[in-house]
């Protein structure tokens, strides 16, 4: 039985405010809180909180046989807890039905994964922790930001102890094979690996009301057909996008909804069922391994990473963030550990690309892009150098920290133990006094003798005077 497997990508960035060289320094808040909570507030209104109310009405309706999984970055979580709460209900609510899985990912939608694995497995640990807190589910699948792999981060993810990770489906990276198999990864065969399909994800989310399309418009009966004619061995048609395709990116009048909706009773025609990425990883064994020297992602032609790491702007800018990946580590202020995760997004770096136009950027050009951030990392930079001596060396301050830790965890441990002790020793435990403990009594004549002794010494000295 073939399974269709979808997969929602949730991510907005922390937008920068107009930044400029004279507020290094002086202004240490770096955020367009007022775009923030429009464009959060205006996607959840047209897309976030009818889909979600879509997607409850399809579980409902269909007994639970439709089934889905979201990957939701860190920083869209802080957003909607602030700005649209509503959208954390809705999916709080998706949780609870049990067909609806949450995948990993970074807390930042950030590049770590290509140079800091260190923080990159922190982030990850740090997302996963918001998303049990939130909606009482522990990620088992992993989804990069923007869907990078490479065999590198293959292992990463292996040692975190993933069964099962998302990739691109890159021509690059498959070759002649389908996307529709599960495969593993060369280097961790035990890492289990599912395959985007392009085609029929792009006929959803790019093409879907486009009009110049050459099978517009795109039924629900004509898709499940395309589907149900793969190949009987090809058990998983992977569907990935971003969840604004529903209502923001295909508008509510294209029928991007009417087309969802009936989506399932159509494939139940063709006894074709609806799965979770974990499910599929469960039923299916793996069919072959995939191999990706290099990082691929679902963006752009090329599917690289040049939309991102393409040019001289975004490079310099990502190797100046990352030089202090270290010192960051080390402390303890909460406000900088904050902008270090917002500073990461990969948006950032994408709105400084040079070679595609961009239509998501709030930056009149790439180049105002790169003034902006620069100048905000600038004074970052600033502030985590006024935490620490810039004179003493990453490894001698890590040293230091890490001794004046010991000593403090040293201290916190005696305090137990004294604290233990006390506890222990109860009032009943301390000894009494007793009747037959008295000093015995003194004869009168020994008394005598006592006080004659005692006033002697004061006698003679009179007498001698």
């Amino acid at each position: 039985m073939k399974n269709i497997c979808f997969y929602f990508q949730i991510h907005q960035p922390h937008r920068l405010k107009r930044y400029r060289f004279f507020n290094i320094g002086s202004d240490h808040y770096y955020y367009d809180d007022f775009a923030n909570e429009d464009f959060i507030q205006r996607v959840a209104e047209v897309s976030f909180i009818p889909a979600n109310r879509l997607m409850l009405d399809m579980i409902r309706e269909y007994n639970g046989k439709f089934k889905v999984s979201f990957s939701i970055s860190g920083i869209a979580l802080d957003q909607m807890e602030i700005y649209a709460p509503e959208v954390i209900d809705g999916f709080k609510e998706l949780a609870d039905t049990g067909c609806v899985e949450f995948l990993s990912e970074t807390q930042g939608h950030s590049l770590a994964s290509l140079i800091d694995p260190e923080g990159f497995k922190k982030q990850v640990k740090e997302h996963d922790d918001k998303i049990e807190s939130l909606f009482g589910q522990r990620p088992k699948v992993f989804r990069n930001t923007e869907l990078i792999y490479s065999d590198d981060i293959a292992s990463l993810v292996h040692e975190m102890g993933f069964k099962g990770m998302l990739t691109p489906g890159a021509k690059r990276t498959l070759g002649w094979k389908s996307p529709n198999y599960v495969y593993q990864s060369a280097v961790e065969p035990k890492l289990k690996l599912l395959m985007r399909n392009p085609k029929f994800s792009d006929d959803i989310s790019s093409r879907f009301s486009s009009y110049s399309w050459n099978e517009y418009p795109l039924t629900a009966d004509k898709f499940i057909n395309w589907i149900a004619a793969t190949p009987k061995e090809e058990q998983t048609i992977n569907l990935f996008m971003n969840y604004e395709t529903l209502g923001n990116f295909q508008k509510k009048s294209s029928g991007i909804f009417d087309f969802m909706r009936v989506l399932p009773r159509f494939a139940a025609e063709k006894n074709i069922g609806f799965a979770t990425a974990s499910e599929v990883l469960e039923k299916l064994k793996p069919v072959d391994k995939i191999s990706s020297m290099h990082p691929i992602s679902w963006v752009s032609e090329e599917k690289d990473i040049s939309s991102w790491m393409g040019n001289t702007l975004q490079q310099e800018a990502f190797h100046k963030l990352y030089e202090i990946a270290e010192r960051v580590s080390m402390s303890q202020s909460r406000r900088i550990l904050q902008d270090w995760i917002y500073l990461q997004s990969s948006d950032h770096f994408y709105y400084m690309g040079t070679k595609e136009a961009l239509p998501f950027s709030p930056y009149p050009s790439p180049y105002e892009a790169f003034n902006t951030y620069m100048n905000v990392l600038t004074d970052f930079k600033e502030r985590v150098d006024s935490e620490f001596p810039s004179s003493i060396d990453n490894e001698e301050l890590n040293s230091l920290l890490t001794t004046i830790h010991n000593q403090a965890d040293e201290i916190d441990r005696l305090n137990d133990k004294i604290g233990k002790l006390e506890t222990k020793l109860k009032p009943s435990d301390k000894p009494k006094a007793k009747v037959t403990d008295k000093p015995k009594e003194i004869p009168v004549k020994d008394k005598d003798i006592k006080a004659e002794e005692a006033v002697k010494p004061i006698k003679e000295k009179k007498t001698a005077k």
